[in-house]
Formats: C-alpha cells, structure tokens, sequence
C-alpha cells in the first residue's frame, strides 16, 4: 500500500480540532479560530472593531476586508450600533469558474458585529466612510449623555464651577 502526504489533506485534523474546541468551550468562540468547511455553513463570522469617545462622539472603526461598500449595512437602535454584510466567495466569481482549488482559505459569508455603548447616541448625526477595507462612523452623543458642568453655591452666595464639561449649554455652566 502506497501512502503519501499532502498539505491540502490537513482539512480533517482542523475539522477535528473544532469538534474538540466546541465541545470543550460550548461552542461560542468558535467563529474566532475556524473558517467552516464550506459545505452549508452559515454561521455569520465576528468582524474585529475598535471603539473611543471622547466628550462629544462616539468613533467605530471595522475591518471588513474584501467587503464592498454596497454590501455593509449599518444600524442604530438606542445605544447599539450594529454593522452587518456579505464578502462575496471568490469561488462563486466568474474569473474562477472550473477551476480547480488547491488553497481556500480567505474569509466570505455574513459578518455581524453589535456594540451596545454605555450612552445615547444621536443617530440622526451619524457620519459613515469606507477606506481601504475599513469602515469609520463616527456617532455624536446625545446632547444629554455629554458631561455638564455645575455651578456649585458657596457660603457667599457666588457659585463656583464644581464639575466641568460639555453639554446643552456648551460647557460653560451656569455662574
């Protein structure tokens, strides 16, 4: 019996090692380390984020790699942003029709990712671009959810600024 090994035939040592990983996690960080093996698999795959907020907004930023613009959804509902879309399989691509795969790695399917901010946000005022396979929306908080200063009433009467900030009244406070 002639036995030889090939690179490509590394498919069911990585499908047992996610068996193995599931069943010793549960399952939920599955996404992170394993791609599917293609057949039917729609498990929608994490796309990684970075957030910051400073006094008056809120930034997003995504990397959504080999993702059209067309394709990208983004979604506000109270505090949460949610960016969803497609990177589209290049197997399923007219350039690639009858040709034979050796390597099938790069990522395609449903990407999902939510981010519940711990404030309002004004969505109304959202701003959104696309550059370079990273998306950047940039969110104002609500006027609400900005720091206010406070006057703070000393024994003479005169108030002291307590607590500075932003807010409704632009920062400045009441004096």
């Amino acid at each position: 019996m002639n036995v030889s090994f090939s690179p490509f035939a590394l498919n069911p040592i990585a499908q047992s090692m996610d068996r193995l990983l599931d069943e010793a996690f549960g399952g939920p960080l599955h996404p992170l380390w394993s791609r599917g093996d293609g057949a039917g698999a729609t498990a929608v795959q994490p796309m990684p984020v970075d957030v910051y907020a400073t006094g008056d907004e809120v930034v997003l930023r995504a990397a959504v790699p080999g993702m059209r613009p067309e394709d990208l959804e983004i979604t506000a509902h109270e505090n949460t942003i949610t960016l969803s879309g497609k990177v589209h399989s290049p197997v399923e691509a007219e350039e690639a029709k009858g040709a034979k795969w050796y390597v099938h790695e790069l990522w395609s399917g449903q990407y999902r990712r939510s981010v519940t901010l711990p404030f309002e946000i004004d969505a109304a005022k959202a701003e959104a671009s696309f550059e370079g396979g990273i998306v950047r929306v940039v969110l104002p908080k609500a006027e609400r959810a900005k720091p206010t200063r406070i006057a703070l009433q000393t024994g003479g009467g005169q108030a002291q600024p307590a607590i500075a900030g932003g807010g409704a009244d632009g920062g400045q406070g009441a004096s």
